[in-house]
């Protein structure tokens, strides 16, 4: 009986984690393929390769078309789809401009966050602030 125990034993601890494992990956090509399954156009998706974009029009059995930019619909297949996302939430604008209105104290002279725009547009006079381009490389020139 002692001689029969000690593989019995190994067997159990091998077969456990691999039969629970594979009903964990069942699960999870279930869920996938649902995902799939309900893509439907106006659906903000993440691809595979971390694209994200608006699926544009989903009729096709195996691909269907995501707008990645205003105007710019590219072909994907179905399964390159990861996960749905939620649209980013904008705020609303009117609500941030009545806080930026309010009066600061700065070392005891009061001041209005209007004034900084006044400020922004005298550094837009002068040279323009942001990316710039590189010039060519030059190959083969000695």
């Amino acid at each position: 009986m002692n001689n029969l125990l000690l593989p019995l034993l190994l067997l159990v601890v091998v077969a456990v984690p691999l039969v629970l494992g594979t009903r964990k990956q069942k699960k999870q090509q279930a869920a996938q393929q649902d995902l799939q399954k309900s893509i439907a156009p106006g659906d903000r998706v993440m691809t595979t390769s971390g694209l994200y974009g608006t699926v544009a029009d989903a009729s096709g059995d195996d691909t269907i078309d995501i707008e990645i930019a205003p105007g710019v619909v590219t072909t994907w297949l179905r399964i390159a789809v990861r996960e749905k996302v939620q649209p980013a939430v904008e705020t609303d604008e009117t609500e941030v401009g009545a806080e930026d209105t309010a009066d600061e104290t700065v070392g005891g002279v009061a001041s209005t966050t209007a004034e900084a725009p006044a400020q922004e547009s005298i550094a837009d006079d002068g040279e323009k602030s942001g990316a710039q381009i590189a010039p060519p490389l030059e190959h083969g020139k000695k």
